[in-house]
């Protein structure tokens, strides 16, 4: 099946708490450094307290000192993650879609969803590993960015934002669902009450994607 007349779709994808349920990739990179207690604070900082996300990232590279490619690798091929991902966004590609991911998490973590089948993945951008230099706060994304994201996507598939359909599950995805036309809350916190075209609890990608997939 491709899509309609009215154009190709681009289905934009949150990463924490959204393809991987119930964590986060700063959680699971921080289970390798056996640092779980101490990024479990910064999590309820962020979410509870309303630490930057910048902060965040600055107060995370002083705990991930000493972080490896191996040990980011571990984190990312044990994570919780949905199933069913590389089918949803193989069929997105075989309609002419396209599928992207959008997180505030590291870029190093984010960009290996490209080998699963996103078309483009876009995470705050961090030092290369091994760290030896710090984080630059301008080059940490926060909410607002993931629209701005977003457009640019637009231009470069040349998809109309009324095209674009946001999976999501907190605060940080709140801002998106409220410019695209289809939003799905997947596992999702009270922050996106009432923002969701529709709601989806559960472990499969497959039946997320069958919500939309047939609403062209």
């Amino acid at each position: 099946m491709t899509s309609t007349a009215s154009g190709p779709r681009l289905h934009l994808f949150d990463l924490d708490g959204t393809l991987i349920r119930g964590s986060a990739a700063a959680v699971e990179i921080s289970r390798q450094l056996g640092v779980g207690r101490e990024i479990a604070e910064l999590e309820r900082d962020f979410v509870s307290r309303g630490l930057p996300p910048d902060e965040f990232a600055v107060r995370a590279r002083e705990l991930w000192a000493e972080l490896t490619v191996e040990q980011v690798a571990a984190a990312f091929e044990g994570a919780p993650w949905l199933s069913g991902i590389r089918e949803v966004w193989g069929d997105i590609r075989k309609r002419g879609d396209y599928c992207a991911v959008i997180s505030l998490s590291p870029d190093f973590f984010v960009s290996r969803l490209l080998e699963w089948g996103a078309h483009a993945t876009h995470g705050s951008r961090w030092p290369g590993l091994p760290f030896t230099e710090p984080v630059d706060r301008a080059g940490i994304l926060n909410p607002a960015a993931k629209v701005k994201i977003a457009n640019r996507l637009c231009a470069e598939f040349g998809v109309g934002l009324d095209r674009c359909v946001a999976y999501g599950d907190s605060m940080s995805d709140a801002e998106i669902f409220t410019v695209v036309p289809c939003a799905v809350a997947v596992n999702a916190d009270h922050h996106l009450s009432g923002l969701a075209t529709y709601t989806y609890a559960g472990d499969d990608l497959r039946e997320v994607y069958e919500l939309v997939s047939l609403q062209q």
